[in-house]
Order: C-alpha cells, then sequence, then structure tokens
C-alpha cells in the first residue's frame, strides 16, 4: 500500500496537477479533503506545520514532505517513473521541461489569480491579470504551432511529459474567467490530446470537448 498522502483542494488546479500525474502514473494514494475556500483550513496549524507558506497541494510520502506542485510532480516523477517517460534523463529534453515548469509558475500566475478572482472573490486587477494570461497563452500557441509544423504533438520531445500536465490546467480552465479557446487552435488541439493520455482524469471547470 503506497504510503502517499495529498493533502487537496477538489477546485484548485494546482492540486489538480498533482492528482493528474498520480493517476497517470497508476499510484494509489490517500486524499485530504482541505476547505481552502471559505473555510481556510490551509492555514490551520496542521497544514501550516507541513507547509509554512500556507499554500496546496501538500504532499506527504512517508517521511517526504513536499509542497508547491511543480515540485511534487518532479519527485513523483523521478520517484515512482522508472522509465524516465514524465521527466526525461536526456539533457537537452529534460531542460526544456524544466522551463516549461518554471513558466507554468511564472508565466502561468496571473491565470491562476485571474481564476481566483473570478471563482472565489478574491482581489486583484481583473484586466492586468486577463491580459497577462493571454499573453502566456499566445506564447503556448506560438510553440505548439511551430511544434505542429515539425509534426510534433506535444510541448518537449517525442513523448508527453511533465511539460504538457503543467501547462494544461491554465488553459484548459481559462474560460471560468472569461478567456474562451477559439483564439489557440493549436492549443484546442494540443489539449484534446492530453486528454487521450492513459489515466487522464478531469476536474471541475474543465469542458468535456474542445
Amino acid at each position: 500500500m503506497s504510503g502517499i498522502t495529498l493533502y487537496d483542494f477538489e477546485l484548485d488546479e494546482n492540486c489538480y496537477k498533482v492528482r493528474l500525474l498520480l493517476s497517470i502514473l497508476g499510484l494509489s494514494y490517500r486524499k485530504v479533503a482541505v476547505n481552502m475556500v471559505p473555510g481556510r483550513e490551509h492555514l490551520g496549524p496542521v497544514l501550516m506545520a507541513l507547509n509554512p507558506r500556507g499554500s496546496l497541494p501538500i504532499l506527504t510520502d512517508g517521511a517526504v514532505v513536499l509542497s508547491e506542485a511543480e515540485a511534487i510532480m518532479t519527485y513523483l516523477a523521478r520517484a515512482y517513473d522508472a522509465g524516465n517517460t514524465w521527466l526525461p534523463p536526456a539533457p537537452k529534453d529534460h531542460g526544456a521541461v524544466t522551463m516549461w515548469l518554471q513558466f507554468a509558475i511564472r508565466d502561468l500566475h496571473a491565470a491562476f489569480f485571474a481564476r481566483r478572482l473570478a471563482m472565489f472573490d478574491e482581489t486583484g486587477d481583473e484586466v492586468a491579470l486577463s491580459l497577462a494570461a493571454r499573453r502566456a497563452f499566445r506564447l503556448m500557441e506560438d510553440h505548439m504551432t511551430a511544434r505542429e509544423f515539425d509534426r510534433a504533438a506535444w510541448f518537449v520531445g517525442d513523448n508527453p511529459s511533465l511539460a504538457d500536465l503543467a501547462l494544461f490546467p491554465a488553459i484548459a480552465l481559462s474560460r471560468d474567467f472569461g478567456i474562451e479557446h477559439e483564439a489557440y487552435p493549436a492549443l484546442r488541439r494540443w489539449m484534446r490530446r492530453v486528454r487521450t493520455i492513459p489515466g487522464f482524469v478531469t476536474m471541475p471547470g474543465i469542458p468535456d470537448y474542445y
């Protein structure tokens, strides 16, 4: 039996990234539901002891305690993906995957906050966040358009990787904060491909069809 525990909020896209990878890897785990909104349980003493930054997701695996989705995904890939499918070892592809993980953390943060503003009535500059999210999506669209010209289906290499899983939720959930997908045809085709990955699971807000 797996010793993995995930502290999870169902509507949080970063928690979803980890659930998605756990499902794809076929790993059993214990899910602890956290009332993040409106309950703010992630700021309670138990979870703050695990993650003093006060964010979700949090994953424990025996003595290992990790927070931040991309860090957790990297750990799971190294610990449980014996074939190195999701975090390729070749230096060029490994570096490219890492680059897109950083993009997911940094450039797509505006999309994360725009969705929280729309879904959970948090404060923020709606116009600025939307513009920043659209800029990030345009960079992704241009990349995938160029990749398709080279007959490539995924963000990095010849197979899906952590890059695809980390980037998918922000654009897939963008309708929650008013950004439709019609302007991103390459990303729409890519999103359909992501849905065909064995073990794919969805979450509330992700459309069934693109």
